[in-house]
C-alpha cells in the first residue's frame, strides 16, 4: 500500500517537475542569448522579446483550446499546468525584456499594467479553482449556473406552499407572520454571497438563529412544518455558495481573458513598431 501511494505521489510530481524544469532550461537559453548578444554589440532586447511574443501566443492557446475542445487531446488539468508554469516563465522573461520592474514611457508602461493585470488575475484565478471546487464538492450539489436563479424559486415556492398549509391546517398566522419578516427576504434571492466566498457560515447561524427564535412561538404541532421550511433555507444556502462560487470564476474569465487579449494585441503592435524603425 506504501509502494502504491508513493508511485502515485511521484506520478503526481513528475508533470509539474518537468514543466519547472523546462520553462528553467528555456529561460537559461533566453539568459544566454541575451547575454550574447549583448556582449557581440547586437540587441539584447530582441531575444527575449521575441521569445516572450512567442510564449504568449503559446499562452493565448490555453483559451483556443477550451473553445476546440474535440480537437485538443491533452486533459484540462495538464493545460492548466503549462499555463501557470507559462504564466511564470512569462513573468521572468518580461523582467528580463523590461531590465526593471516599472518601465520608462507611457506606452511601455500601458503594456506593463496589462501585463501585471494578465499576471495578478491570472494568479487569482489558479488559487480559485484550487479552492473553491472542493467546496462546492462539499455540499453535495452540482447545480449550473444559471440554473441557480430557477432553483432558489422553486425553493422559494415550496417553502412558501409550506407557511399557506401550516396556516390553512392549524388556523394560525404565527408561522406565516415569521415567514413574512425573516424568510421571505432570505427567499428573496441569493444572501450572504461574501461570506460564502470567505468560506463564512453566516447563512448558516442566521437560518439556525430564525429558527431557534421561531420555535418559541409555535405549537408542537407546528415544528414540522418549520422543520420543513428549515431544510428549504438550508438547500437555499447551499445553492447560494454555488451562485457566490460560479459567479466568481465567470466574473475571473471575463477579466482575465478581455486584459489578456488587450495585452497580446499591443504586444503584436509594439513589434511592428520596433521592427518599422529598425529599417
Amino acid at each position: 500500500m506504501r509502494t502504491e501511494r508513493l508511485t502515485a505521489l511521484v506520478r503526481r510530481c513528475a508533470v509539474p517537475f518537468l514543466l519547472a524544469a523546462t520553462a528553467a532550461a528555456l529561460f537559461g537559453a533566453v539568459l544566454y542569448g541575451t547575454v550574447r548578444t549583448r556582449l557581440s554589440l547586437g540587441e539584447p532586447a530582441l531575444v527575449s522579446g521575441y521569445a516572450l511574443l512567442a510564449l504568449a501566443l503559446l499562452l493565448a492557446a490555453f483559451n483556443l483550446r477550451k473553445r476546440l475542445n474535440p480537437v485538443a487531446r491533452a486533459p484540462a488539468a495538464s493545460w492548466k499546468r503549462l499555463h501557470v508554469v507559462g504564466g511564470s516563465l512569462a513573468l521572468a522573461l518580461f523582467w528580463l525584456h523590461v531590465g526593471a520592474f516599472w518601465p520608462i514611457g507611457p506606452y511601455e508602461r500601458a503594456l506593463a499594467v496589462l501585463f501585471y493585470g494578465v499576471t495578478a488575475s491570472g494568479l487569482f484565478g489558479y488559487a480559485c479553482q484550487q479552492f473553491y471546487p472542493r467546496r462546492l464538492a462539499q455540499t453535495g450539489v452540482e447545480v449550473i449556473f444559471e440554473r441557480v436563479p430557477d432553483e432558489i424559486a422553486a425553493l422559494r415556492e415550496r417553502a412558501e406552499a409550506a407557511v399557506l398549509a401550516c396556516t390553512e391546517t392549524h388556523h394560525s398566522n404565527t408561522l406565516a407572520r415569521f415567514y413574512v419578516e425573516t424568510f421571505q427576504w432570505f427567499f428573496r434571492k441569493p444572501r450572504f454571497l461574501l461570506s460564502h466566498l470567505w468560506g463564512g457560515q453566516r447563512a448558516a447561524y442566521w437560518v439556525a438563529q430564525q429558527l431557534t427564535s421561531a420555535r418559541r412561538y409555535l405549537g408542537p404541532k407546528e415544528h414540522a412544518y418549520l422543520d420543513e421550511l428549515g431544510d428549504l433555507a438550508h438547500a437555499k444556502a447551499r445553492l447560494d455558495l454555488h451562485y457566490a462560487v460560479q459567479g466568481l470564476l465567470k466574473i475571473w474569465l471575463h477579466v482575465h481573458v478581455p486584459v489578456a487579449a488587450g495585452m497580446l494585441v499591443l504586444a503584436l503592435w509594439h513589434t511592428l513598431i520596433v521592427n518599422i524603425y529598425r529599417l
